[in-house]
């Protein structure tokens, strides 16, 4: 992933979401939720509902 998301959404239960596009990967998005603490990944899985304009909230 870059070194900065592309998109980040905080949860209302503090889990962070960030999306990068992967371009080794054909450019597909790869999620990862990470816990409140910034660091710690809770899941990591390529997003295909993911759009760059359009993303969840």
């Amino acid at each position: 992933m870059a070194k900065a998301p592309e998109v980040e959404v905080v949860q209302p239960d503090g889990r962070i979401r960030r999306w990068g596009k992967i371009s080794e990967a054909g450019n597909k998005y790869l999620r990862v939720v990470m816990l409140e603490d910034g660091e710690t990944i809770h899941n990591a899985f390529f997003d295909r509902r993911f759009q760059e304009e359009k993303h969840e909230d």
